[in-house]
């Protein structure tokens, strides 16, 4: 769809209190890895909040403040937030600045948590009509929620060529199973136990691990590669993890919102390790309860999980049947649709 829209992108948090963006970054990730019992309960606190705390309202007020300028520089038509945080930065700056600014947040898991909600939100789109009705019930009019799935590259719905060909343009085995493994770009995932748990399977597989850009982490997993028998290939920065998807039998992922999105339109069967607490397991245990994922608790059941996906074409059919009933690979087209509405009724005012 060539609307004529150009698009430009804003980190919010270069523009929070600098504490503020530090406590985010470096406090989530530390919780996370060493307490992740205590992110658990302030998500789910959070959850069951019914108004905006006061720290967070100055947040966002600081934060809009800041970005004024910006804003008055730049004249967008539309501002389109992908994170919790700039929807209530933009919900402040609508109230205090500009209340004719369409806003419009793409919500990028499967369930919807309250710190998304602001009053004057032109637009949601969302994973499922379950999330609808959380907003709906939280007070967000019906109309204004679009239930477009998660947003990814059309390019993941369909293989740009057939099986063997893509993986020899790949350099991948054309005589194994073929496991994609992907860390998370922090290097959170368990990879030590993902590679040992693989090296325990009973058939002939090769691994492809994609670490982003952290050195660190490809690293770690160079330093496990070294003790499997099993052929390993690691890659960092990559733009095309269609590709790689087309190319495999299974994936082994921490259930991140798109990631397990784009797995769905690419239909490979997923195995989940390890989710971090808060919208992590959410979107396990949605995947998990519509049959669309299997989720390994520790090295044994992964080793059985993915044996299992790899030996047995009927569970691995289970599974993409059940992915193909989710899937939106349109999604990205239905957003863009609906921003492009939201932008024409602004040019007839």
């Amino acid at each position: 769809m060539d609307a004529g829209v150009e698009s430009q992108t804003v980190d919010s948090y270069k523009y929070a209190a600098s504490i503020f963006s530090k406590v985010v970054a470096d406090g989530y990730i530390g919780m996370v890895k060493t307490v992740p019992q205590l992110y658990r309960y302030i998500y789910d606190r959070a959850e069951r909040a019914t108004g905006v705390p006061a720290f967070r309202r100055w947040v966002n007020q600081f934060t809009a403040s800041n970005l004024r300028a910006l804003v008055n520089e730049r004249k967008p038509d539309l501002v389109v937030c992908t994170h919790a945080f700039p929807c209530g930065v933009m919900s402040e700056y609508k109230r205090q600045y500009d209340p004719d600014l369409p806003v419009v947040g793409i919500v990028t898991d499967f369930v919807v948590h309250p710190l998304w909600i602001y009053p004057n939100i032109d637009a949601y789109a969302v994973a499922t009509p379950e999330m609808r009705q959380t907003l709906v019930t939280r007070g967000v009019a019906r109309d204004r929620i679009l239930v477009s799935g998660i947003p990814v590259d059309l390019r993941f719905s369909r293989p740009r060529l057939p099986l063997m060909e893509l993986r020899a343009a790949l350099g991948l085995p054309l005589d194994r199973h073929i496991v994609l493994v992907m860390g998370g770009g922090i290097g959170i995932g368990p990879l030590d136990m993902m590679m040992r748990a693989l090296a325990k399977i009973d058939a002939p597989l090769a691994a492809a691990v994609i670490v982003g850009r952290n050195g660190r982490l490809e690293r770690r997993v160079l330093a496990a590669a070294e003790q499997t028998d099993y052929p390993l290939r690691v890659f960092g920065f990559v733009d095309n993890v269609f590709d790689y998807m087309h190319a495999s039998d299974v994936l082994l992922s921490k259930p991140g919102g798109l990631t397990s999105s784009e797995a769905l339109t690419a239909e490979i069967p997923m195995v989940l390790v390890k989710p971090l607490p808060g919208q992590e397991e959410r979107n396990t245990r949605y995947l998990v309860t519509k049959k669309a994922a299997i989720r390994a608790h520790g090295e044994r059941h992964l080793t059985q999980a993915v044996a299992e996906v790899l030996d047995s074409e009927e569970r691995r059919a289970q599974l993409r049947a059940s992915m193909h009933a989710l899937r939106r690979p349109e999604a990205a087209v239905a957003v863009g649709e609906r921003i492009v509405d939201l932008l024409r009724r602004r040019a007839r005012r």
